[in-house]
């Protein structure tokens, strides 16, 4: 599949926000389903496009794929990030885009971006049932960084994972 990254425009944002949305939904990640807090900022796609960088994939059609936060040191959306470190966020592919590279391209544009600014390494947060991610993070020389977990919320484990740039 042909897939182009670029920034987010704010026509795609609504619909950005709920490619994520339902991504979180459909793999069972969210606590409290279609009530669950988190999905405001899932959908927060204008406010994440402000205050980190937003990137989206999308077809040779132009149809959006999926996206994901590149949250650069300084941006209020680092949750694990330390000085010397970029992070990314929020990974989300459609339903009918996953498993044709979409997810690699979209972390492949992050660690680009991590590497033009010269930065040490970039890190994420990911949660334990999102196995195909944990594999396309190992394929692309992430390693975990099992001191680095944390829980958001009670109950809500996260693992980390780095790489060394």
């Amino acid at each position: 599949m042909d897939v182009s990254i670029g920034p987010v425009g704010p026509s795609q944002y609504e619909e950005l926000g709920e490619i994520t949305a339902q991504a979180y939904l459909g793999d069972a990640l969210l606590d409290f389903g279609d009530e669950d807090p988190y999905l405001e900022q899932l959908r927060a796609i204008g406010r994440r496009a402000a205050e980190a960088e937003v990137l989206v994939a999308s077809d040779a059609r132009g149809r959006l794929l999926g996206g994901v936060t590149y949250v650069p040191p300084g941006s209020p959306w680092a949750d694990i990030a330390r000085p010397g470190e970029a992070e990314f966020r929020m990974l989300a592919v459609a339903a009918r885009a996953r498993g044709r590279g979409t997810g690699e391209a979209l972390v492949r544009a992050c660690v680009e971006r991590a590497r033009t600014a010269g930065l040490s390494r970039i890190v994420l947060s990911t949660h334990p049932a999102m196995l195909g991610a944990h594999r396309l993070y190992g394929r692309l020389g992430f390693v975990r960084t099992p001191d680095r977990d944390w829980n958001p919320l009670p109950g809500r484990p996260l693992l980390t994972y780095r790489l060394d740039l």
